[in-house]
């Protein structure tokens, strides 16, 4: 009896494919990768061509030498690795470890993990896609330069524990070009006018806003303006100037890609990048569902397609026929025009079987899993449904030369929103007097509401608009976007309050060296144009080693450059007048991994430490002492007075000592100008120190 042999990559799904296949099929798994650039060197030759220096793991020998057992028995071998250029690169790595070379070897990939993915998947085995293998070693290679030759020098300059990398350090700069941008941002002022109006016949009043003057829409600056017009308002007969009643489509969304996915996570669940990924990979490699036992129950996780095979359209059409009926399924098939490379000509992210609801597999799943299927679930169920219809009334409301603007919207076909509802999708007026209104109703005005606001800063970024910004901008890819986010907020560059990501201090200073010392890596257009060329080496189209030889010589001589700058700048401890009270020395600065700190010199004899807090210069307003540098526990910067928490006195911007002009209180500094630190009275010059 034949004996066939079938490799995957992790051990959840050995169980599940297992069950699949006959009882001649022997199911293992690799555990992941089983051979990589060593840790202890860069592992590239670059005498040698840049030949990559590949060792085993440490801990995989074991696996390894049963792998070896298993092929000696084998009459075929299957290597069923995921279907992206890791799992591809992953496949050649264990035809070269294992020396597989003269055996029957074949590559089966499966985008879901069921019985008839499975068995197609060994009807279409084919050879390794070696370019799929060489772009992930392109990655791979300059990912390790990058890392392996910068991050010493980040080492050297800001002491221990540091790092810098291809796609992490860029990620780096967007966060803290946002934070540039906050810093800067300096509120305008603006004003919003609601008229409270009496229909007659009406017993509820109706509430206008104000659109502007002669029939175009204009913004009131100050109070001076708004003055004017309620003066030109006051006496004015309010009346019905204009009704439009219009139909709007609002189309059905496209399935999730794993940006998209990630991004309505965060949203909707609150999950992390990385608890998305995590809970996703379960529902993809199996879950035990009662009465079918383990079946992957979602596509696979890691694309940037939307779309959907045939078979698949098809059986969601049919389901949606049948449940919600006819008038809510689809046209046609929903396609994303793109011009970007679509990894792996994968499918969106979808339920394995559109049948099996999320109600029915509620009680064999966790509470986080059953909450992700369903938002793939609805979503999916949604992109194969008929656009939902509105009918809008939007209302001009005339009052002499000024116009009030009033609208309503109802739902006339709810379409996919009988599955799905967006998140982001804006609360539904609901006036109803609208309805009604026309040219003949008379109108009272009863009241004015005059209210003041001013601009509001950009959003700091959320791990969802940050990955929404690494995919529009062409960084990394659906895989690393993760990880990525994962290393900056571990590294304590970046960390994450409330839903939102701050630089701290020490991202401050890694950013800052990185654009000083090495601006092409931490540049946005560079490091997209370096993933249109691993997508060239993917589809064969260049070959991987001249991407290496191109970037390296580069790479090598900017690293020069910073070691020589380096060496000129001899980095000694900065002394303090700080006296340690355990020895008596006066304390120096030093970097750690959480930024700087005050320590004794006298280490390792004395190890008293305590935390740094700079001071700037500036007496506080509240109570005259000091105001220093703090930072948050997360290792966000602020400032505040050096007699917390007696003094309350707290700012994220950087106080000055020049008193507003004005109103007297604080000023703040903002980029280049000088802002007083109360919105209502907004004050601003430019700083003359700058």
């Amino acid at each position: 009896m034949a004996r066939y042999l079938v490799i995957v990559e992790s051990p959840a799904k050995v169980k599940t494919i297992k069950k699949f296949l006959g009882s001649n099929y022997v199911v293992t798994a690799s555990q992941g990768h089983v051979r990589d650039l060593p840790k202890s060197q860069l592992g590239i030759d670059v005498e040698n061509d840049f030949e990559p220096k590949y060792i085993t793991i440490r801990g995989k020998g074991d696996i390894l030498a049963n792998l070896r057992k298993e092929v000696k028995k084998a009459d075929k071998i299957y290597l069923a690795t995921d279907p992206d250029r890791e799992g591809e690169a992953i496949s050649w790595h264990l035809y070269v470890a294992l020396k597989l070379e003269g055996k029957k070897v074949y590559r089966i990939s499966f985008n879901e993990i069921t019985k008839n993915a499975v068995k197609a998947s060994i009807k279409d085995a084919r050879e390794i896609n070696m370019n799929l293998v060489d772009a992930q070693q392109a990655r791979r290679a300059l990912d390790r330069m990058v890392g392996y030759k910068i991050s010493p020098l980040l080492w050297a300059k800001v002491k221990r524990g540091l790092s810098a990398g291809r796609v992490q350090s860029v990620a780096l700069r967007i966060i803290a070009d946002r934070e540039e941008e906050i810093d800067a941002f300096i509120p305008e002022e603006y004003w919003t006018l609601d008229a409270t109006i009496h229909v007659e016949g009406e017993k509820k009043p109706l509430v206008a806003s104000f659109y502007g003057k002669d029939k175009k829409k204009m913004t009131i600056h100050s109070k001076e303006e708004m003055d004017q017009i309620v003066r030109e308002i006051e006496h004015e007969k309010f009346f019905v100037d204009e009704v439009k009643v219009s139909e709007r489509l609002k189309k059905a969304p496209l399935p999730f890609t794993t940006s998209t996915l990630q991004q309505e996570a965060s949203k909707v669940l609150n999950f992390a990048t990385q608890k998305t990924m995590r809970i996703a990979q379960q529902l993809y490699e199996g879950v035990d569902i009662k009465g079918s036992g383990t079946i992957g129950i979602i596509t696979y996780l890691r694309t940037d397609s939307t779309r959907i095979s045939d078979e698949a359209d098809a059986a969601a059409r049919e389901y949606i026929r049948e449940v919600y009926g006819e008038n809510f399924v689809a046209e046609g098939e929903k396609k994303k025009a793109s011009e970007k490379k679509i990894q792996d000509a994968h499918e969106a992210i979808r339920p394995t079987d559109l049948s099996r609801t999320p109600a029915s597999v509620k009680e064999s799943l966790t509470r986080d899993q059953f909450r992700l299927y369903q938002l793939i679930w609805k979503r999916f169920a949604a992109s194969r449904m008929q656009p939902a219809k509105f009918e809008s009334t939007s209302v001009k409301i005339g009052a002499g030369a000024y116009q009030f603007s009033v609208s309503t919207s109802k739902v006339v076909f709810e379409g996919f929103r009988i599955a799905y509802v967006e998140s982001d999708e804006e609360k539904m007026a609901s006036n109803l007097l609208v309805k009604g209104l026309d040219q003949d109703s008379v109108l009272t005005k009863e009241a004015l509401e005059e209210k003041q606001h001013f601009t509001q800063p950009p959003a700091h970024y959320t791990e969802a608009a940050l990955v929404k910004t690494l995919e529009e901008l062409g960084i990394g890819r659906p895989s690393t976007y993760a990880p990525t986010i994962s290393t900056i907020i571990a590294r304590r560059y970046v960390s994450k309050e409330n839903k939102n990501l701050y630089l701290t201090e020490l991202g401050e200073v890694v950013n800052n060296m990185m654009k000083q010392s090495f601006p092409s890596i931490v540049d946005v257009n560079f490091t997209a144009n370096m993933e249109g060329l691993l997508d060239m080496v993917e589809e064969g189209k260049v070959e991987w080693k001249s991407v290496i030889r191109n970037f390296y010589p580069d790479l090598d001589e900017a690293v020069k450059v910073a070691e020589k700058e380096l060496e000129s700048v001899k980095i000694e401890d900065e002394v303090t007048d700080v006296i340690c009270e355990e020895c008596g020395r006066n304390m120096v600065i030093k970097y750690g991994p959480h930024g700087r700190f005050l320590a004794c010199p006298g280490f390792p004899e004395c190890r008293n430490t305590k935390p740094y807090l700079e001071k700037i210069g500036v007496p506080c307003p509240l109570c005259g002492k000091e105001v220093v540098l703090r930072k948050t526990k997360k290792g966000r910067k602020y400032y505040g007075c050096e007699d917390n928490p007696e003094c309350e006195f707290m700012s994220w911007q950087k106080p000055s000592k020049e008193k507003c002009p004005e109103c007297g209180g604080y000023m703040i500094e903002k980029g280049n100008k000088l802002v007083c630190a109360d919105e209502k009275c907004g004050y601003v010059r430019n700083n003359k120190k700058n």
